[in-house]
């Protein structure tokens, strides 16, 4: 028996009745309402029609590969499906999500913003905050992760107003130790072993972001972040501003530098922030992320925006 889904129908994907519901399901348990009304009609029925206004927005890429039908059960199923459009539907929000999830589904290398993405913190604020000047610090990174000002000026003013030392640095980090944000280490397990490389491209300090490195498995070598400079006696002295995330425009630039580099065909950035958002191109893809803070600009400009990675997990575990 067929079973046809009919939206918009632009691509035509085989696949068995067992393998439809299944998948059906693990995306409707992740808040997809209008998947969760298409898993209960194929329950009930081998043949049904999601509603005029319901876009399933379930690219091919994403659907898992065929397996064996239960005894009794229908061979397959055609199923036309809907793929997302530019104008995402409000499951997925974003400028052109298709696009993102096709990228992910066979990006070589996922670059990832550490301050509100990869952690739930802003690094710089728990330093700031530790050392008592926390609000002041925090008004200026409010500032520059809302595009309102260059980040490099408000790099400088932060560092200039506390002045961290390399021991504030170590106080800070064995009081406060960052927290990942939920989903990400299961995020990055998953792209590594599909072999997709795992990089940490962030305006904060590789001081404080090697741990967050370590625990995730991803190498040093793949952080590209600010270095803070010291004297002799561990005392702040500036930082390096040939970082390339020094300054604005430094997340293209970094991703520039990788790209080549490696020699990389897809690449994403993934991030919370308006300079997140200038690294296409030569990104392939930005994914807007806004489990910790939601940002205007972020939801405007990103392909994908997302407030947590289960989505993204599912797409890589089936393109393994």
């Amino acid at each position: 028996a067929n079973c046809t889904y009919t939206t918009h129908s632009i691509k035509l994907i085989t696949m068995t009745m067992p393998s439809t519901a299944r998948f059906l399901n693990r995306l409707a348990v992740r808040s997809l309402p209008s998947l969760a009304a298409a898993h209960q009609s194929l329950a009930a029925s081998s043949s049904f029609i999601l509603p005029a206004n319901t876009r399933a927005s379930i690219p091919s890429f994403a659907i898992p590969p065929m397996t064996s039908p239960l005894p009794g059960a229908a061979t397959s199923c055609t199923a036309r499906m809907f793929s997302a459009a530019p104008n995402a539907n409000a499951e997925h929000e974003g400028n052109n999500v298709a696009h993102a999830m096709e990228m992910l589904s066979k990006a070589n290398a996922v670059c990832f913003d550490v301050d509100s993405t990869v952690i739930l913190e802003e690094g710089i604020d728990v330093l700031a905050d530790t050392l008592g000047k926390g609000p002041e610090v925090a008004a200026w990174t409010a500032k520059a992760m809302d595009g309102n000002i260059k980040f490099e000026d408000a790099l400088a003013a932060r560092l200039e107003i506390i002045k961290p030392s390399k021991s504030d640095i170590a106080s800070c980090l064995e009081k406060h130790p960052l927290q990942l944000s939920p989903g990400v280490a299961k995020l990055v397990e998953v792209l590594q072993k599909r072999g997709t490389d795992v990089f940490l491209v962030s305006g904060g300090f590789r001081l404080m972001i090697e741990p967050v490195a370590k625990h995730l498995g991803v190498s040093v070598e793949n952080i590209y972040a600010n270095t803070i400079l010291f004297d002799e006696n561990g005392d702040y002295t500036g930082f390096d501003s040939n970082e390339p995330t020094s300054a604005d425009q430094g997340k293209p630039k970094a991703l520039r530098t990788i790209k080549a580099k490696y020699g990389y065909e897809t690449m994403i950035m993934v991030g919370d922030g308006a300079t997140d958002m200038q690294a296409m191109p030569p990104a392939d893809a930005l994914i807007g992320f806004g489990g910790v803070v939601t940002r205007e600009v972020v939801k405007e400009k990103a392909c994908w925006f997302v407030k947590d990675f289960e989505a993204m997990i599912d797409i890589v575990e089936n393109n393994q």
